[in-house]
């Protein structure tokens, strides 16, 4: 089931809230349980033959997080932790990276082992990031109590399970335990159902137009010309944005049914006048956590952080970023790419402390981030350096390949630069809708 499906939208959440609000009234407990196996339906319904995986991610996880709570020393509660979070590591490379290694390995070594062929269990990325998170608090003795069913809550509440936003164990729990939250608040309904309706315009209406015209462009068999490349790159900018900004508004409205507030992910950012800006505005639960538990700790492994030590570690992390998106060396190059950007952002800002011109500045970030996003769609190497040789009009050629035929890409283009540039993002209307 996804979040535009009929069957989820008029079948499954409409049981769930009814259930929820109605039928397990005043029930605190029966509330979580139900919460828990409706989220674990709607992981189901997605492959069943997976679903046992989430549920040994989150048994064995909870061992671990009860064990580093318990133990008193420092030491054993370290080596614990290390160990808690290698398995999450290797879990998950297990299952993504497998196929990956031994492709690179035959590669270099010219060799022919087998490819093991796993199915990638769906949202395991994020359920890895949140459960290090998790550790991390356990070992950090910010969570006072550690609970089975509210840490299984916690990993697959349903509206934030598949693509986030990737939160912290207090910040949820603290709503699921409100019991303010067991009431039906009228006005998070309206909001949430409004947000829900901005989320599926968002997918349907314009990421699902200009994922025709970028696939057309990506999946071409011939060259580019100048035009077919710009508005395969724009094309698939926009599609990215609205596909996943759109997913977030959903999860966002249908957790507020719930009452439950899950934060920001997005503030706008094709209007980021930086690198730093845009990442300070874009997948903000993705930057705050390899900030604080890739960045920081990498620091901190040094006596004094010069400013070419940090950078470094900047490009270390968006290199773990990109491999992160996906195993394949363009999802590493998109990582390098913003590394990269961020480096450059950085080193302008203490060569030249002043600042360009903001509108120059938003248009040089976001032809940068959507040239970064070219390796981040193709296929292949072969099929990015298509896009970027027509871009830079060193195909010579002036033909279209009907990139222009549907009428509704045209209208999703003009829709998307008009939503992207002067209206605001989805936070600020709930914001809005709450006063």
């Amino acid at each position: 089931m996804l979040f535009h499906d009929p069957l989820f939208l008029l079948v499954f959440l409409p049981l769930v809230f009814i259930s929820f609000f109605f039928l397990l009234k005043n029930k605190k407990f029966s509330r979580i349980y139900l919460l828990i196996v409706a989220s674990f339906i709607f992981y189901s319904a997605w492959n069943i033959n997976l679903s046992p995986l989430i549920i040994i991610t989150i048994l064995v996880n909870y061992f671990f997080g009860k064990k580093i709570s318990d133990i008193p020393e420092a030491f054993k509660k370290k080596r614990i932790l290390f160990f808690a979070v290698l398995f999450n590591i290797l879990f998950l490379g297990f299952f993504k990276y497998s196929d990956f290694v031994i492709t690179n390995i035959n590669s270099v070594f010219d060799s022919e082992i087998e490819l093991l062929n796993f199915p990638f269990p769906l949202a395991l990325s994020f359920i890895t990031f949140q459960t290090i998170a998790y550790l991390v608090d356990c070992y950090d003795g910010n969570i006072s109590k550690v609970d089975l069913k509210k840490y299984a809550l916690f990993i697959s509440f349903f509206p934030q399970l598949i693509a986030g936003p990737i939160v912290r164990y207090n910040y949820m729990i603290s709503q699921f335990e409100d019991e303010k939250n067991a009431s039906i608040n009228y006005k998070n309904i309206y909001i949430g159902l409004i947000v829900i309706a901005i989320g599926l315009m968002k997918k349907i209406l314009i990421a699902d137009n200009l994922s025709i015209v970028a696939d057309q462009g990506f999946n071409a068999g011939q060259q580019l010309s100048f035009l077919e490349g710009w508005l395969t790159s724009l094309g698939y900018t926009f599609q990215l944005y609205f596909d996943f900004s759109g997913y977030i508004d959903m999860a966002t409205g249908i957790a507020l049914l719930f009452n439950i507030n899950l934060p920001a992910n997005f503030n706008s950012p094709f209007k980021a006048s930086g690198m730093i800006n845009f990442w300070q505005r874009h997948h903000i639960t993705l930057s705050t956590f390899l900030t604080n538990y890739i960045y920081y700790p990498l620091s901190r492994s040094f006596k004094e952080l010069t400013f070419v030590k940090s950078m470094i570690i900047t490009m270390i992390v968006f290199l773990i970023a990109g491999l992160w998106h996906g195993p394949s060396w363009l999802f590493v190059t998109f990582g390098a790419l913003h590394g990269l950007g961020l480096i450059i952002n950085h080193s302008f800002r203490k060569l030249y402390p002043f600042q360009l011109n903001k509108l120059l500045s938003q248009f040089l970030t976001f032809n940068y981030v959507s040239f970064t996003l070219i390796f981040f769609r193709a296929e292949n190497f072969e099929s990015a350096l298509n896009v970027i040789k027509g871009m830079l009009a060193l195909n010579n050629i002036n033909g279209l390949v009907n990139i222009f035929t549907p009428i509704n890409s045209i209208t999703a283009f003009v829709a998307a630069f008009v939503i992207c540039f002067l209206f605001k993002n989805t936070h600020y209307i709930i914001d809005q809708l709450k006063k």
